[in-house]
């Protein structure tokens, strides 16, 4: 039984269907519907019941699906016991936020294709906060504060941030001089998400009202400069804006908690190396600006 047979299937099962399967595999749909018929041929039984509108498993496929799943992985977890340490071969398919992921992540995963030929790197940009284990992704990186999941979480750098508006707002609107006055003001939000500040060692939770939402940390600090409300940003995003005048922060004395960047994998028993590897090149240059300066503008 071939194991890249067992990887297609359970592509193809999570997937819903050949053509998500290819697009997630990187390979061709004629080459997924070669190794799903090889597989159901060796087995002898129908795993799939194909339709114009995708695939969906059988019985025996929906009984079959978890062997498969736990046996990639045990031979994924064999080889790199018995591969040199610093061998990495497959894919790794990471889910990056756009907000920080051009500028933060993507040298990161520059350098690990580098240093590693032999692996395929599928990164996906988003804002979205996607489902691992659904949509198929090795891992994800996630900026700021993490909900409650049964996602394995490793911190890879702190981030912080401020309350900020423009100068042109605070002319028109006032400032809050308490987290609670906040209320009373129009805000920028990336999600219905409550806001929280630091008052001394308690914690203030509001619940900020807003007209003007955005999914990307850039798009709500251009709208801070434009005088349309209050934002929580972190400081990448501000401090040039600050030191420029266009925005002035707010409630020094109420700073947001202390939040940070972190990778994400499903549970399970044995996290592959190569998001150890991913995770370790992560943490090495999260902080190191210049060391990331120098790996975005590396040539060979």
């Amino acid at each position: 039984m071939d194991i890249e047979e067992l990887r297609t299937f359970v592509e193809v099962a999570d997937a819903g269907g050949v053509s998500p399967a290819a697009r997630r595999l990187g390979v061709a749909k004629s080459i997924v519907s070669r190794r799903l018929f090889r597989l159901e041929a060796e087995l002898g039984i129908q795993l799939l019941a194909r339709s114009t509108r995708g695939a969906v498993l059988t019985e025996a496929g929906e009984a079959f699906r978890d062997f498969a799943f736990r046996i990639a992985t045990e031979v994924d977890v064999a080889k790199e016991t018995i591969l040199p340490e610093g061998e990495l071969r497959g894919r790794l398919r990471v889910s990056v936020p756009l907000t920080f992921g051009p500028t933060h992540i993507a040298p990161v995963l520059n350098e690990m294709a580098r240093l590693h030929p032999q692996l395929s790197i599928q990164a996906c940009y988003t804002d979205r906060f996607v489902d691992l284990v659904a949509e198929g992704y090795d891992c994800a990186i996630r900026i700021g504060y993490l909900p409650d999941s049964n996602l394995v979480a490793r911190r890879i750098g702190p981030l912080s941030g401020k309350l900020v508006a423009s100068p042109a707002y605070i002319r028109l609107h006032g400032a809050p001089e308490t987290p609670e006055d906040i209320i009373g003001h129009e805000a920028l939000l990336q999600a219905n998400e409550p806001w929280q500040f630091m008052d001394g060692d308690r914690m203030v939770t509001v619940r900020p009202q807003g007209r003007f939402k955005a999914d990307n940390g850039q798009a709500l600090a251009s709208a801070a400069c434009a005088g349309l409300g209050l934002a929580r940003l972190p400081d990448d995003f501000i401090d040039e804006h600050i030191a420029a005048g266009r925005l002035v922060a707010l409630l020094p004395d109420y700073p947001p908690p202390a939040a940070g960047a972190y990778v994400l994998r499903a549970p399970g028993q044995h996290p592959v190396r190569k998001i150890r590897v991913l995770t370790d090149l992560l943490i090495r240059y999260w902080n190191d600006r210049e060391a990331l300066a120098a790996l975005a503008h590396h040539t060979p």
